[in-house]
């Protein structure tokens, strides 16, 4: 455990007289949340004119505030040795482009070999954080950019800003069927009444929302680009299969597999060998938790869904030919 050099101060305005203590503190150190003030509360690390008070003891207003911040250890999983592609760093964030494959949690089945595993080895101070600093996921083989949180004040601005719909989410999928037009997948997701592995959309589902357009358009394909407006688990995959537009490959939703009318061998090929949802985290904009400065990082495609577009081009271009 390891404690601040100094604590942090500050003084209860006037106004706030008559106010609970947690809710005056948590508006004047704003970048930790209302959970771990109060544990600070409760501990005596957060002392009201030197004095330990309850969370709810009201305030009178000018009273001395110190806050001890204590880090504890909040993540126990190992460190190990596993290769990052960091598109950025900085004191305060990572933001990385995750391999397909790699799982970020630690969990039944996966207890090692995961990207919180990987994110302590580059920095073992991210222990003190709850899930060493992740604040959003994506799927074991959903590939693309996300951000990682390396202090406590960037963890709580980052949290806040996805939960507000701040952060930018962009991502490339290739779907089964050539649409015509882009739109908005609007429907509620919850998990399935039945397979609770699966997610499904239901009427009393928590709000979803993806917008999508066309990036490029195959004979019997469809390299969409999607944005999040929320983030719901398996969200874009859920909603795709939902408007009849499922992602190739995906396991989950996807499906029996579907081969075009007049297919060349290598795109049966192709759609045959693609294991996993053809789905990426192409762009992640938001806002840097410290400096405010926007922070936009992309990776493009990598090389199975590149390989599959490929040959997707190519066999529209082909069709198209022997239709002349």
């Amino acid at each position: 455990m390891t404690d601040t050099p100094s604590p942090l101060t500050a003084t209860v305005p006037d106004h706030a007289a008559g106010r609970r203590f947690d809710a005056v503190l948590a508006e004047l150190f704003p970048a930790y949340s209302r959970s771990r003030l109060a544990a600070w509360i409760k501990s005596g690390d957060a002392l009201l004119d030197g004095q330990q008070v309850r969370p709810r003891d009201p305030v009178r207003g000018g009273e001395a505030v110190a806050l001890r911040v204590i880090e504890e250890v909040q993540t126990h999983s190992a460190p190990e040795a596993i290769p990052l592609d960091v598109l950025f760093e900085d004191e305060h964030v990572f933001v990385i482009n995750k391999p397909a494959g790699l799982v970020v949690h630690p969990g039944a089945g996966n207890p090692a070999g995961t990207l919180v595993n990987a994110l302590l080895h580059r920095d073992p101070n991210l222990n003190t954080l709850a899930r060493a600093g992740i604040v959003h996921r994506l799927d074991k083989d959903t590939s693309g950019v996300m951000v990682v949180a390396r202090t406590l004040v960037a963890h709580t601005a980052l949290i806040e800003q996805l939960s507000s719909r701040q952060v930018h989410r962009q991502y490339l999928a290739v779907v089964v069927g050539s649409m015509v037009a882009g739109g908005t997948a609007d429907f509620p997701i919850d998990r399935h009444p039945r397979d609770r592995i699966r997610m499904a959309v239901r009427e009393d589902g928590r709000e979803a929302v993806t917008h999508y357009r066309l990036r490029e358009r195959f004979r019997a394909h469809t390299l969409l680009e999607c944005r999040l407006e929320t983030g719901r688990t398996h969200q874009i995959r859920v909603h795709m299969a939902h408007v009849k537009y499922p992602i190739v490959g995906d396991p989950m939703y996807g499906g029996p597999l579907k081969l075009p009318r007049g297919a060349t061998p290598e795109l049966v090929e192709a759609l045959r060998g693609f294991k996993r949802q053809a789905l990426h985290a192409e762009t992640l904009e938001f806002m840097h938790p410290v400096s405010g400065e926007p922070v936009r990082c992309s990776a493009p495609m990598p090389a199975d869904m590149q390989a599959l577009v490929a040959v997707l081009r190519e066999d529209s271009r082909l069709a198209h030919e022997a239709a002349r």
